[in-house]
């Protein structure tokens, strides 16, 4: 039964470890220094504490096993929780045939700020809206442009970084 024990508690740590280093990188890749550098000091613990006792014993393979699948495990935790904490911004463009001006009428009376352009595509002329957002937006303001014009081409790409302009603040 010992053997059980260590073997989850070997899992935990390293799904531990493996799911804030994911959350981690992604900090360090938005520029949230000081959040991914305490992170990072948690990581590095979990790291040490599930190797070391996985290294105590190498011809345990419950152990091996519990470190390999925590890792596993850890990179599906970590993605559900950066999703989740859905941080930073995005910039989400919608093309239009012909309802471009309705998509962006309908996104400034929810509060977002939008640009409007108009663009040359294969069908002729369109009409390109631009809105810079909270990740956590992406689900509203996709589905609003949809409702508006369900043919609407949509992409979301993340900035690096974003300086000045119109985000709301409560959204």
């Amino acid at each position: 039964m010992d053997v059980i024990w260590w073997a989850l508690f070997i899992f935990l740590f390293r799904m531990a470890n493996v799911a804030i280093g994911t959350v981690r990188m992604l900090l360090v890749v938005r520029g949230e220094r000081i959040l991914a550098t305490l992170i990072g000091l948690f990581e590095a613990l979990f790291f040490v504490v599930a190797v070391g006792k996985v290294v105590q014993d190498l011809g345990n393979l419950w152990n091996i096993l519990a470190y390999c699948v925590g890792f596993a495990a850890g990179t599906w935790v970590g993605m559900i929780l950066e999703n989740r904490m859905a941080l930073g911004y995005v910039l989400v463009r919608i093309v239009s045939l012909q309802k471009g001006r309705r998509i962006a009428l309908a996104l400034r009376e929810k509060g977002y700020g939008v640009t409007e352009m108009l663009g040359e595509g294969r069908a002729g002329r369109v009409g390109i809206i631009d809105v810079v957002a909270k990740r956590k937006d992406v689900p509203l303001i996709t589905s609003l442009g949809c409702e508006v014009d369900e043919d609407a081409f949509i992409t979301v790409q993340e900035p690096r970084e974003v300086y000045r302009g119109y985000i709301p603040r409560a959204s």
